[in-house]
């Protein structure tokens, strides 16, 4: 699943990922992780129209989030649906009870799973940072161990999109979601001369086959190509 869905993504990813796996994108500040998200999500959807997927983002509204990815040269497929903070709290909280953010995304993956079936396939979420800032993390180790746990009993493939300037020196300081998830990705960039080179690169994915190298990534008219590796 998503090893054929980007151009050039087949080098660094050489087996199918397993379905109902999730897995983290993080990197640093405009690194494409969400650029990268959304044109897995779209170019999937688009080959695979009996399929639907929902994208939430906390960061941005859908408008602002549309007219990104539109820069960008990807497109809104019919089966993917877009959602905000806004949405979610309007569609799917309940004042009576109180629910935090993680029930009322549980709540509404759970209307569409009962609506959608077997069809609501992928999930993707944009970001934990956003998140974190906007619940209690007492226990959040335990908080997200649940969450991403109801992702999978859900049948869902899901990748999490994750701020982190220094990837692996912050983790300890956050939810442990390194260790939660089953497959990494990592984005950043590299300067060179007066130029910056964006890559991504697998630092973990479970029962699949992977190239460890960072690909240099390219946006161009009809969205992001992955390119050959940086260093050889």
């Amino acid at each position: 699943m998503f090893e054929d869905v980007i151009e050039g993504l087949d080098n660094v990813i050489e087996t199918e990922i397993p379905k109902n796996s999730i897995i983290l994108m993080a990197g640093s500040p405009g690194s494409l992780k969400s650029g990268l998200v959304y044109n897995m999500f779209s170019n999937y959807l688009a080959k695979n129209k009996k399929e639907f997927g929902i994208y939430v983002t906390l960061e941005e509204s859908t408008e602002s989030h549309l007219r990104n990815m539109q820069s960008l040269g990807i497109k809104l497929p019919k089966n993917l649906l877009l959602s905000d903070y806004s949405d979610i709290r309007a569609r799917f909280e309940d004042k009576s009870h109180q629910l935090n953010l993680i029930q009322m995304l549980e709540g509404m993956i759970e209307h569409f799973k009962d609506e959608k079936g077997d069809e609501f396939s992928i999930f993707g979420f944009d970001s934990l940072n956003a998140l974190y800032a906007l619940i209690d993390t007492t226990n959040i180790r335990i908080k997200m161990f649940h969450f991403f746990k109801g992702l999978r009993e859900k049948g869902l493939t899901s990748v999490i999109i994750m701020e982190l300037p220094e990837i692996f020196q912050a983790r300890s300081k956050l939810g442990s979601e390194f260790f939660l998830v089953d497959g990494i990705i990592k984005t950043g960039e590299i300067e060179s001369h007066q130029d910056v080179m964006l890559y991504m690169q697998v630092r973990k994915m479970r029962a699949c086959r992977h190239s460890r190298k960072k690909h240099l990534v390219e946006v161009g008219k009809n969205g992001i190509t992955i390119l050959g590796p940086i260093f050889e």
